[in-house]
């Protein structure tokens, strides 16, 4: 919250939108349906900024099949709507300035929120929410109407539609004593927890009447069935105000207990601002984690990733919620993100292997490296769009099938908390295993490695989770053979190796075979890459199917079919900008698909 404000509070110029009038009271919901059991998983997908409709069919298709624990989605509450501006109409940071709590937002109604609550309890998925509760929308805003029509006046601190009032919030001059009334001493308790964050008006959560509106808030959230909360800036709320608020919260609707709190508290703070003063109101976000993450993966120092338990990171990994990126450190470049291509994969599977905290991984938007406030996909209002894996617009390593393998990897053997026979071959290249339950291997180099590693597991023939785990009567992915608790591995090139005991082949031959495609395809925007071949699965040439390949790693793209074993099979790669269709040029590609269970191909066109 700290980095992304400090400059962009000042660069709003907008024009009010008319509106219905908001409410002036929360209205709760009836509780939400107890789900019939949720995942046994702390992993959480971070679908950020995605609209409801999208989170609920991720939930659906993807999350709750995966094995994941939870997911986190962005503030939902109304708040302030900016249709014009340096950065463009509607930047994303529009969400964290609220102007009332009703659930009504640009990225949907209360009653779609509610949807897909539902069906993410349904998938055995939690919702986590990002939660607002440090301040409102700017005094400094030219606007002065919210997204679900409510209205507020920026100079008067004034939002009635909660309602607050002056009284409710820091001055400078009263409690702020910095002469801008901005934070500028950031290891000042005073300044960082009274003074306005880059002009936002801070509440004055020492006052009851404050701390009974945003606990009203987020109990309206829990009744609905929201399972916990991200809590935005907490660094900027003292622990001693949050503290009660916390406990008044009410017990979960699906599972009954408390509800889960990660704190947004960035390090470097000494005293009463230090982590450790947080800690007792929930997890802390594992900046300083990512941080470590981004160095030596950058430096190309793995091996010295065996350390990272004597790491002084500022919190144990118990109290910790992991991370690689968040949309904050994406932007500022602090950490890695998904512009450092496979290194960020990389990185990102490390953290579902080695035992440190509760992984959240992170999935927002593709944004040009020169407008880091750009909107997310959206219409003329600033309401998000659906999120489409498959147009280039949106990350989606959440749904890659390497990453929802190492979910269930890290779900098969997270029982044990220490890993063992940690081996370096290579500065890049590492492999441990956690106790009898699974091996991991990783691959930094450009090159293939192949070593011996001590696995921990019993003899037999595994399924790579990377490359597609287990099937009945045998493996989708690449089958690693353990003999004497040992296995000679090949990892490819900027890659990892991932097998655990829940993913062992039988033996049984396979009667198809999974074929993944991976095609480096330069494309310009709004075009799509497909597959398409002389077999039903490929559409049979017909230009309206084929097999749809994901850009997650673009300019690379990927997608995995069913085919027939022991099959010649002729393909070509197309792309599709709506109705218009551009082949590739030159004679059809042709393989076969052998009896292999899987099989993977790697082309190049242009």
């Amino acid at each position: 919250m700290e980095r992304r404000l400090r400059a962009a509070i000042g660069r709003i110029s907008a024009v009010a939108l008319m509106g219905t009038a908001g409410v002036t009271a929360v209205v709760l919901t009836r509780q939400a349906d107890a789900a019939e059991s949720l995942n046994d998983s702390d992993v959480t997908a971070n679908l950020w900024e995605w609209n409801w409709p999208s989170i609920a069919r991720a939930c659906t298709d993807q999350l709750g099949p995966a094995g994941y624990g939870a997911v986190q989605v962005a503030p939902p509450q109304e708040s302030v709507t900016l249709p014009a501006g340096s950065g463009g109409a509607h930047p994303w940071w529009e969400v964290y300035q609220p102007v009332s709590y009703q659930i009504h937002g640009r990225l949907g109604t209360r009653e779609q929120f509610s949807a897909m609550v539902r069906s993410c309890h349904t998938a055995g998925v939690r919702v986590y929410v990002d939660a607002v509760i440090n301040h409102t929308a700017g005094s400094n805003n030219s606007v002065s109407t919210g997204y679900a029509g409510s209205s507020f006046d920026p100079k008067g601190y004034s939002y009635p539609a909660v309602p607050y009032s002056s009284a409710d919030f820091h001055h400078k001059g009263a409690e702020c004593t910095d002469e801008d009334g901005r934070i500028d001493a950031w290891n000042d308790p005073g300044e960082v927890f009274n003074c306005e964050l880059s002009g936002l008006s801070d509440l004055k959560t020492e006052k009851a009447g404050v701390r009974d509106k945003l606990t009203g808030y987020l109990n309206d959230l829990i009744g609905i069935g929201v399972d916990g909360f991200r809590v935005d800036a907490a660094k900027h709320l003292p622990p001693a105000d949050f503290a009660p608020i916390v406990a008044g919260l009410h017990r979960t609707t699906a599972e009954a207990k408390a509800p889960y709190i990660a704190q947004e508290v960035a390090p470097g703070g000494t005293g009463d601002l230090a982590l450790s003063r947080y800690i007792g109101n929930g997890d802390v976000l594992g900046f300083s984690y990512a941080y470590s993450l981004k160095e030596h993966f950058g430096n190309g120092t793995l091996s010295d990733l065996q350390y990272l338990p004597q790491w002084d990171l500022g919190l144990a990994g118990a109290g910790t919620a992991a991370m690689v990126a968040n949309h904050d450190t994406e932007r500022d470049r602090s950490t890695l993100s998904y512009r450092d291509g496979a290194t960020y994969r990389l990185a990102s599977w490390f953290m579902l292997a080695f035992p440190y905290g509760k992984p959240f991984l992170y999935d927002g938007f593709v944004f040009p490296a020169g407008n880091t406030d750009q909107s997310p996909p959206a219409d003329s209002t600033g309401a998000v769009t659906a999120t489409d894996c498959g147009n280039g617009a949106w990350q989606c390593l959440t749904q890659a099938t390497a990453t929802k393998g190492m979910v269930a990897w890290h779900n098969a053997t997270r029982s044990v908390t220490t890993v063992s026979d940690f081996t370096a071959p290579a500065a890049t290249v590492i492999g441990f295993h956690r106790g009898s339950l699974g091996w991991f291997g990783l691959n930094a180099s450009g090159t293939a490695s192949t070593a011996t590693y001590a696995t921990g597991l019993a003899d037999g023939t595994y399924c790579d989770r990377i490359t597609g785990g287990a099937t009945a009567g045998g493996c989708t992915g690449t089958p690693v053979t353990v003999s004497g608790g040992k296995a000679t591995v090949t990892i490819p090139a900027n890659s990892a190796v991932a097998i655990d005991g829940n993913a062992r082949s039988t033996g049984t031959a396979c009667a198809t075979v999974a074929v993944t495609f991976t095609a480096t395809v330069t494309t310009t925007y709004g075009q799509n890459v497909f597959v398409l071949g002389n077999q039903s699965a490929l559409s049979t040439w017909a230009t309206s199917g084929g097999t749809a390949l994901s850009p997650a790693a673009y300019p690379v793209w990927t997608g995995t079919v069913s085919l027939p074993a022991n099959t010649t099979v002729e393909y070509k790669y197309v792309k599709k900008e709506g109705s218009a269709v551009t082949w590739e040029s030159g004679d059809n590609r042709t393989f076969s698909t052998g009896s292999a269970c899987t099989k993977t191909l790697t082309d190049t066109w242009g």
